[in-house]
C-alpha cells in the first residue's frame, strides 16, 4: 500500500474533452515537471480544461495546463501555475502525430494526468472537433444506453 498505489494516486481527467471532441487515437507521454508541481499533482490540484498540446521544433509541448502552486513550498521554490511544459515521447510517435495533424482538422488534447510507476504521465488524444449536432447526437445516444441499462437491470 505505497503511495504509488493506483488506488491512492489521483487521476486528473479532462471530462470536457470527450464532450467537445471525437478522439481518434491516444498516446501516453511523460511530462517534465518541477518538484513543487509533482507535489501538487499528487494532491490532485490541477486542471486540464483549456489545455492543448502542440508540436514545436520536433518536441511535444503542453500549453495552458494549470497546476496549482504547492501550499507548503516557499515562494522562491514554487512554480508558475500556467506555463508551457515539455512532453516526452519517441520521435517516431511525434512524427506520426505530426503527419496526422497536417492532414487537417485534428488537434492534440490532454485527456488525463496520472502517475504510473512513480512517474507523471499525460494521456494525449488525437481529436477532431464536434459540431453542435454531433454533441446532441452523442448526448441522445448516451441517454438511450442509460435507459437500456436501467430496463435490463429491473
Amino acid at each position: 500500500m505505497g503511495k504509488d498505489n493506483p488506488k491512492f494516486s489521483p487521476r486528473i481527467n479532462n471530462r470536457r474533452a470527450l464532450h467537445e471532441f471525437f478522439i481518434t487515437a491516444k498516446i501516453e507521454c511523460g511530462i517534465v515537471l518541477q518538484g513543487s508541481e509533482v507535489k501538487s499533482l499528487r494532491a490532485g490540484k490541477a486542471s486540464l480544461q483549456e489545455s492543448f498540446a502542440t508540436i514545436d521544433r520536433g518536441q511535444l509541448v503542453l500549453h495552458q495546463c494549470h497546476i496549482d502552486p504547492y501550499e507548503k513550498a516557499t515562494l522562491a521554490w514554487n512554480h508558475t501555475p500556467v506555463r508551457a511544459r515539455l512532453l516526452l515521447a519517441h520521435k517516431r510517435e511525434i512524427r506520426r502525430i505530426a503527419d496526422e495533424i497536417k492532414q487537417g482538422g485534428m488537434t492534440l488534447i490532454p485527456l488525463a494526468i496520472y502517475f504510473k510507476d512513480g512517474r507523471a504521465k499525460v494521456e494525449l488524444g488525437l481529436a477532431m472537433g464536434k459540431k453542435m449536432h454531433d454533441k446532441r447526437a452523442s448526448i441522445k445516444k448516451r441517454e438511450m444506453d442509460r435507459e437500456i441499462r436501467r430496463a435490463t437491470s429491473r
